[in-house]
């Protein structure tokens, strides 16, 4: 392809975006939100918008096996053996990604934390004010050479958490979000079959000048997206989505957005909650 097989509208976007990118300021963002309220599909924007790297903690572990990291290494040979991978590797693993050249400008952690332990690997990071001083300090003692490299990394880059975008969706509407989601397994690009068809019914679709290329490859429904399913991954999500919750609400950080509208509706709320607290 040729710059000419631009329109000139397309051209003077993308050269708007990356004079935004060049002139955007840190922004560490962490987005949570049951199955089925987005995630997937506001993440993309969130990243080309403030220009920022988008990590996922299936992606960040698969990522360091695949390089034979020393955590990936590590990470490995639990999961060859069919266990979970523990904290302190995941949050070296997800240290080592958001430290990488394409977090520059700042990160999107997607599926992370998931536990109080891993909030408070990130946590730390933030300014912490008089009433928890002690209570960090005392915790930290605590903590294992892993989560202190990576508390340390973070708050020596300046790679601080400056936003917990909450995504609210009634527990009563998600059945028909998740049972009408479809994945491109590749790129991990979200669409849903009502809300946010492809452009091909079944094939994925991209824009053309960001990405360079357009796969037509088909997309998949998750063995995991059924009704039946959907019930325990709720009861799961809320167990542990509520204490990381209330650790970032102490922070003022959590920026409750309410999901439950279309994705441009949504998309202007994270939006505006994220310019109304820089």
């Amino acid at each position: 392809m040729s710059w000419s097989d631009y329109s000139f509208e397309n051209l003077l976007n993308e050269a708007r975006r990356r004079t935004n990118c060049y002139r955007a300021s840190w922004r560490g963002i962490i987005l949570i939100g049951p199955p089925g309220s987005g995630k997937g599909s506001q993440a993309p924007k969130l990243k080309d918008e403030y220009c920022v790297c988008h990590i996922s903690t299936g992606d960040a572990l698969r990522a360091a096996v695949a390089q034979g990291t020393e955590l990936g290494k590590k990470a490995k040979s639990i999961m060859d053996k069919g266990e979970l991978v523990p904290d302190e590797l995941v949050n070296g693993i997800v240290g080592e990604a958001i430290d990488s050249p394409k977090c520059a400008k700042g990160f999107i952690l997607d599926g992370y934390p998931r536990t109080v332990p891993q909030a408070q690997a990130v946590g730390y990071c933030v300014k912490k004010n008089k009433k928890n001083k002690k209570h960090y300090k005392s915790m930290i003692k605590k903590k294992s050479s892993i989560f202190k490299k990576l508390e340390k990394m973070l708050k020596e880059k300046k790679k601080l958490v400056s936003d917990v975008v909450e995504l609210n969706v009634p527990d009563s509407i998600l059945e028909e979000r998740i049972t009408g989601r479809r994945i491109h397994k590749a790129s991990g690009r979200t669409y849903h079959v009502k809300f946010s068809p492809p452009k091909q019914s079944n094939k994925d679709d991209v824009n053309l000048f960001i990405y360079l290329f357009v796969t037509g490859e088909p997309l998949i429904q998750r063995a995991d997206d059924t009704a039946e399913v959907l019930k325990p991954r709720l009861n799961e999500y809320h167990k542990h989505a509520e204490p990381v919750l209330a650790f970032y609400k102490q922070n003022g950080l959590v920026r409750t957005v309410n999901a439950d509208d279309k994705f441009d509706v949504v998309w202007g709320r994270i939006k505006t909650q994220i310019t109304s607290h820089k």
